[in-house]
C-alpha cells in the first residue's frame, strides 16, 4: 500500500449565508483520500465509522482504490457529527455540534497489509491516536505529513509536541502557526516550528494561498479567485490529499516537487469549495485538473525585463 490516510469518516450539516445543507457526506480522512485517488490507483483508509453511514458512498470509495480494511465499522453506533455555520467571508465559522460518537473511543488499527507504506497522512485528530498509528508501522514511511489544529494545541499541547517529533510536513493554518510558535511574523514562526521536528511546514491561508517552509527556503502559492464558493468545508483536507497524493505519485520528496504539490493541492481545494461536501471530487476528469492547474501556473507566470 503506498499511501495511508487517517482521519475522520463522518457527516456535517453546512450553513452559509446562501445556503444549507444537512448531513452532508464529510470527514478529514474521505476528503484526503478522494482527492488522493485522482492521482495513485490505491490507498488505504484508517478510520471509525457507525453503521449509520452510508454503504454506497463506502462502495464508491471502494471502486476508487480506497481500501478499507482499517475502517472499523461499529454495529448500533453513530458516525462522527459536525455542524457549522460560516459567516458571510466563508473563511470564518461557527461550531454548532460537535458530536463524537465512534470517536469518542477510536482506537485505530494498522492492518499488516498496510505495513509497507511510503506515505502517511495522519489527518486531525488527536496527537495520541496519531501517535498510535505512526507506532503501529514497523518501517518508518518514506514521508509522513501531519494536519493539526489549535483546539489540540490548547488540550493536548505535550502530545502535539511528542507527535511532531516523528513526522517530516506540517500543515495548519495561518492561525495556527501564530498559536503554536508564539510569533505573529509568519516567518519567524516557520522558523521556530521547524525546530520541532518538521522537516518542511506548510501554512495554509484560505483565499490568501499557502507558504512552503524547509529550513532554506519559502514558497508561496496563490489561491484561484473564485466566481461562486458553495461550501469551504473540507478544502484544507483536499489540498492534503492532493498534495500527498502527486507526492506518491511522482516518488519525488524534493523541496522543488513540493512545491508543485502545493500547486497540486491548491488546485485541487479549489475544486472541493464549488459544491457541499466532496461531490466535485466524486466528477471530476483529468482534463479538469490539468485545466485548473494550468490556472494556477498562469496566476504566477510573467516576463519582465530588468534593466542593468
Amino acid at each position: 500500500m503506498n499511501l495511508i490516510a487517517v482521519g475522520t469518516v463522518a457527516f456535517d450539516s453546512i450553513e452559509t449565508p446562501f445556503a444549507k445543507q444537512d448531513r452532508v457526506i464529510g470527514g478529514a480522512a474521505t476528503y484526503i483520500t478522494l482527492a488522493a485517488s485522482h492521482f495513485i490507483k490505491s490507498s488505504g483508509l484508517i478510520s471509525v465509522v457507525g453503521d449509520d453511514f452510508p454503504q454506497d458512498m463506502l462502495d464508491e470509495m471502494a471502486s476508487r482504490g480506497i481500501n478499507q480494511e482499517g475502517l472499523q465499522i461499529k454495529q448500533g453506533e453513530k458516525s462522527f457529527f459536525w455542524a457549522g455555520k460560516y459567516h458571510f467571508d466563508l473563511n470564518s465559522r461557527d461550531t454548532l455540534i460537535t458530536d463524537l460518537n465512534v470517536l469518542a473511543t477510536f482506537n485505530p488499527v494498522v492492518p499488516a497489509s498496510y505495513h509497507g507504506c511510503e506515505f502517511l497522512m495522519l489527518g486531525n485528530l488527536a496527537p495520541s491516536v496519531q501517535m498510535q498509528v505512526i507506532e503501529q508501522i514497523p518501517n518508518r514511511p518514506k514521508l509522513v505529513v501531519l494536519d493539526t489544529m489549535n483546539f489540540w494545541m490548547d488540550s493536548a499541547l505535550e502530545d502535539l509536541h511528542a507527535v511532531l517529533k516523528k513526522i517530516d510536513v506540517l500543515t495548519i493554518n495561518d492561525e495556527e502557526a501564530r498559536q503554536l510558535a508564539g510569533e505573529y511574523s509568519l516567518v519567524k514562526a516557520a522558523r521556530k516550528i521547524l525546530t520541532m521536528g518538521p522537516k518542511y511546514l506548510i501554512i495554509k491561508k484560505g483565499e490568501h494561498g499557502a507558504l512552503l517552509f524547509d529550513e532554506h527556503n519559502v514558497f508561496y502559492a496563490p489561491a484561484l479567485p473564485l466566481e461562486e464558493v458553495a461550501d469551504p468545508t473540507g478544502a484544507g483536507d483536499t489540498f492534503a490529499g492532493g498534495f500527498i497524493g502527486y507526492l506518491a505519485k511522482t516518488q519525488n520528496i524534493s523541496f522543488e516537487n513540493m512545491k508543485r504539490a502545493v500547486i497540486v493541492g491548491s488546485a485541487m481545494a479549489s475544486f472541493t469549495c464549488e459544491k457541499f461536501g466532496p461531490a466535485r471530487l466524486l466528477e471530476l476528469t483529468q482534463e479538469e485538473i490539468n485545466d485548473r492547474i494550468e490556472q494556477f501556473v498562469a496566476l504566477t507566470e510573467f516576463e519582465i525585463a530588468l534593466e542593468d
